[in-house]
């Protein structure tokens, strides 16, 4: 394969969840961007229209499916969904969707718990499995990939679910990839750091906070959801094609420092 075809998604089909906007979106325009025809996925019809209408201006093909990942019920039918909108089982799987909750570990509420459990773990599992077991039984490749956090690997207050839920999302990745590797179905996770978009605006809305936050990157800067898109290409394409059961962390060099 010539190198410049390396990173290169043509011919693929993808899902991206939380496509309508921040991360989710920009990982949306970058996969198409490379090549996938893509479903766009998240509960905003208006903000998935706008999605794929980039898409579609930068001369790539993308579907809109409105849906709430919080009813797990309607998790299982998407990929049915997709499939019959893109005309085949999915090849890519990008898990994009997510929410937050900040409140102290001593108040926290049960039906916030609940809410950030699904939504970023047990509905990205659910859409996995099932898209998985697709690709099996197709005797297929395929690339899963996981966004994670940097509450994958460490603890930051006032966000006791969200911690659990991104833990846990990395030991899908490490237990999945275990699973499938023998069906050359890879199963990655990328961590961003402290990026701005819509779940951090009301953390960053505080100047002390905020500046906390960037003494404390070594890069001096947060990151923005377009540095998300090019890393995600990387881990669905086969310019990672002996990787699996890693996490990819885009940071500014938090971890590091």
């Amino acid at each position: 394969m010539p190198f410049t075809d390396t990173f290169s998604l043509e011919g693929k089909r993808a899902l991206v969840t939380g496509a309508g906007r921040g991360i989710g979106r920009s990982i949306a325009l970058a996969v198409a961007a490379a090549g996938a025809k893509t479903a766009l996925v998240s509960r905003s019809v208006d903000q998935l229209t706008e999605t794929r209408t980039r898409i579609e201006e930068q001369g790539g093909h993308a579907v809109v499916i409105a849906t709430d990942l919080s009813d797990q019920e309607k998790v299982g039918a998407l990929a049915d969904e997709a499939e019959s909108a893109l005309g085949g089982i999915i090849d890519i799987v990008v898990h994009c969707a997510g929410t937050q909750h900040r409140e102290a570990a001593v108040v926290f509420p049960f039906d916030a718990w609940e809410r950030v459990i699904q939504v970023n773990l047990t509905a990205p599992f659910v859409l996995s499995q099932e898209v998985g077991r697709r690709q099996i039984a197709a005797g297929m490749p395929g690339n899963h990939v996981f966004v994670c956090s940097l509450t994958s690997v460490l603890g930051l207050p006032n966000l006791i679910a969200y911690n659990a839920a991104k833990s846990g999302l990395m030991g899908v990745v490490r237990a999945l990839s275990c699973e499938w590797a023998g069906f050359g179905i890879r199963v990655n996770g990328v961590s961003p750091g402290y990026v701005e978009t819509e779940m951090t605006k009301e953390l960053f809305a505080d100047p002390s906070r905020r500046q906390q936050l960037l003494d404390r990157i070594p890069a001096g800067r947060f990151g923005t959801p377009e540095e998300l898109g090019a890393p995600t290409v990387f881990l669905a394409s086969s310019g990672s094609e002996y990787m699996t059961g890693q996490l990819l962390i885009i940071d500014g060099g938090w971890q590091g420092a």
